[in-house]
């Protein structure tokens, strides 16, 4: 599957570019961020990884919405970052946001219980401060820098 493909299917919409919903979404990032790196202070590790990938997903849909596109899964995210993506972020970052996507709807949805614990919630949160420094990165423009909000 790629982006024309997951456009074909409406799982992802052409819209706009909204640099106030980036803006928005980097926010909804860092909030979900500081709960991730909460819920690991207090040893609720399935909450600290579902938390950090919900962190790691809004800052891939600021890319969205900041290149004019609306998402209706979070597959098509991945398969998005992967094509446009790939040479501006490092390959391991969109990599991981794929993998990380699997675990947090296995943990949500599935039947068999999932071992999450502390060093790996730790990882997890290194690893999604990294990725939005990275998404940050590709965002920095002028109307970015503006004030908007």
């Amino acid at each position: 599957m790629n982006v024309v493909d997951c456009l074909e299917k409406q799982l992802l919409s052409k819209i706009e570019p909204d640099i106030r919903k980036a803006k928005k979404s980097i926010v909804a990032s860092e909030r979900k961020l500081s709960l991730a790196e909460a819920e690991l202070k207090n040893e609720l590790y399935e909450g600290c990884f579902i938390s950090a990938y919900s962190a790691m997903f809004h800052a891939a849909r600021a890319l969205l919405f900041k290149d004019g596109f609306k998402e209706r899964s979070h597959y098509a995210v991945y398969i998005y970052l992967a094509e446009k993506y790939s040479s501006k972020i490092q390959e391991k970052y969109i990599n991981e946001f794929n993998n990380m996507r699997t675990d947090r709807h296995n943990l949500m949805y599935g039947l068999d219980e999932q071992e999450t614990g502390e060093e790996e919630a730790k990882a997890t949160i290194k690893l999604v401060k990294e990725f939005l420094e990275e998404v940050k990165k590709q965002l920095e423009t002028k109307a970015w820098s503006e004030e908007i909000f």
